[in-house]
């Protein structure tokens, strides 16, 4: 086994528990105020969103889904994750936050999407002829066109699998870590302050 293979699945296996660990030392760091909180709205709201519109459509294991967002790009769910999380390191106001952020990320989150496009690659003979039309991440501006009847699911949205998925676990925890914020911006203005200045 190569160093960068097991490094991609050392890194699937601790991004959840590290990800604890980020939120408590960026409530600690945090320093938000009413317009870095209102500014950080123009990519959570997005991120949220477009979490919620992926988990409609993919199918994990069971198809390679290529409509919706994943006509965009291949990691939609990745890429509201990295809005929310920049959205809420622009909340914090805390430079230190937004470089721990992108480290994380491209330590943790890249090498996890290669090991997850691998093992595509191995369970669908399509997906290099999806992969050479959508790019990784960063979304194509117009979407890539495939057959829909290619998906048992005619590649539409399900409120079903957003269900199954339980992407409203995302947004309940955007409202929690924006409630988080709200406390620390209250007990920053009263004097009640902990972590570095």
């Amino acid at each position: 086994m190569s160093e960068r293979t097991s490094w991609q699945r050392i890194a699937r296996r601790i991004r959840v528990p590290l990800g604890f660990v980020f939120a408590a030392v960026f409530l600690w760091l945090a320093r938000p105020t009413g317009k870095t909180m209102l500014l950080s709205l123009l990519l959570v709201v997005p991120g949220v969103w477009l979490r919620a519109y992926a988990a409609g459509y993919v199918r994990k294991n069971a198809e390679l889904t290529f409509t919706g967002p994943y006509a965009y790009t291949r990691n939609p769910l990745y890429l509201g994750s990295m809005l929310i999380a920049f959205g809420f390191a622009a909340a914090a106001g805390s430079w230190v936050i937004l470089i721990a952020l992108a480290t994380l990320f491209a330590v943790i989150y890249i090498p996890t999407i290669q090991s997850e496009e691998n093992y595509l690659r191995q369970q669908f003979a399509g997906f290099d002829d999806y992969a050479a039309k959508v790019p990784r991440l960063l979304p194509r501006l117009t979407p890539a066109s495939f057959p829909a009847e290619q998906n048992a699911s005619l590649g539409r949205f399900s409120w079903g699998q957003w269900q199954h998925h339980r992407e409203y676990n995302a947004l309940m925890g955007a409202g929690a870590i924006y409630l988080a914020l709200a406390v620390r911006l209250f007990l920053n203005h009263h004097g009640v302050t902990g972590g570095p200045r």
